[in-house]
């Protein structure tokens, strides 16, 4: 019975795409599909663990019914591939920059217009270039999604709509100081070449911490007008640090589909080993910024934020199943939740320091 009912949730949700069909046809959609994390050589590398090897439950994965049904239908696909449905992406992209602007107004005492309009500038552009890098991902991905149980059903994507991103992307950065702009476009060639990481390294997710945590330097340059390096670099190897354990826990929910089409990342490099490993990148996370705290002379408000980041990581990394897609999905919206509780400490820490 359990099947069967899976079988036909399966077939209502392909019909529900079907529908889109003509949307993106109007709209003159190019076949290029839709995905964060795939892009694979053609041969699987010999390293690769059979897929019976690995024990994640190979149940279908379906798009989940969201707020964006409610769309008008020439809309849905467009909303979906920014992934706007799902905003865990975009704030594990702010983040950094929300440590970063938050800790620079600590140290130059910025008044609540440079924090705040700062910090409301960055939210935006997290939310426009994540969804242009995961298009720039599904030119990389384009022949892989319908090999991966989880990203199947996913609409397509045209390279207008890349286009249209990255135009406002540039409007956002464009409002930064000249020393910012440069920081911000030389980071264009990390997010270009992340994809194709998966083809040539186990280790993507740190080319993607890299870019992701970008941030990190661009935001103490949008407030104090340069990067303050001994307390910025801390903080951004910080991040990557981060971005390893999260996005390892992520990977580990594809690890069956990514060990039979050839796609690499760490939690096939970790395998069993994976807990014992994160942890040591969460205790270099955890210890990296708070040396960025020290260094930058925060008082013990910022350093309470960061106490509970740590529990939270803590209890996160203990309580996911590597094993199970559900368990790992959990996992890494947790590492997103310790991530924020930073940047909460980090604010009221400023919020403090300003008002009295």
């Amino acid at each position: 019975m359990l099947s069967i009912a899976a079988r036909v949730g399966q077939l209502q949700h392909r019909a529900a795409w079907q529908l889109h069909a003509p949307a993106l046809s109007r709209f003159g959609a190019r076949s290029l599909s839709y995905s964060l994390r795939r892009c694979s050589p053609s041969t699987p590398p010999e390293r690769f663990p059979d897929a019976a090897a690995l024990s994640t439950a190979a149940s279908p994965i379906l798009p989940p019914v969201s707020w964006v049904e409610r769309l008008p239908q020439k809309w849905r696909p467009y909303a979906y591939l920014t992934r706007i449905d799902k905003p865990i992406g975009t704030s594990l992209l702010f983040l950094p920059c929300g440590w970063s602007i938050a800790m620079a107004s600590y140290a130059t005492h910025a008044p609540p217009s440079v924090m705040l309009g700062t910090t409301a500038l960055f939210a935006t552009g997290a939310l426009v270039m994540r969804g242009a890098g995961c298009t720039i991902n599904d030119m990389w991905d384009r022949n892989l999604d319908n090999k991966v149980d989880r990203t199947k059903n996913r609409p397509l994507a045209r390279l207008g709509f890349l286009a249209a991103q990255l135009t406002v992307g540039l409007g956002v950065l464009l409002q930064l100081n000249w020393y910012s702009i440069l920081l911000g476009a030389s980071s264009l060639s990390l997010v270009t070449v992340y994809p194709l990481m998966k083809r040539i390294t186990y280790w993507p997710q740190f080319v993607l911490g890299l870019a992701f945590n970008w941030g990190a330097l661009l935001g103490w340059s949008a407030v104090a007008g340069s990067v303050d390096w001994k307390v910025a670099l801390p903080l951004y190897a910080s991040g990557v640090s981060w971005t390893l354990l999260y996005d390892t826990i992520y990977a580990h929910q594809d690890k069956v589909d990514d060990a039979q089409v050839g796609i690499r990342s760490t939690a096939l490099l970790f395998g069993e080993r994976t807990r014992p490993i994160l942890s040591a990148f969460a205790a270099s996370h955890i210890g990296l910024l708070a040396a960025s705290g020290m260094l930058n002379e925060n008082s013990w408000i910022f350093f309470a934020g960061l106490g509970a980041g740590a529990l939270q990581t803590v209890q996160a990394l203990r309580q996911t199943d590597f094993d199970s897609r559900e368990s790992c999905w959990k996992g890494f919206v947790g590492c997103g939740w310790a991530g924020a509780l930073v940047w909460f400490g980090a604010a009221a820490d400023w919020l403090v320091a300003f008002a009295f």
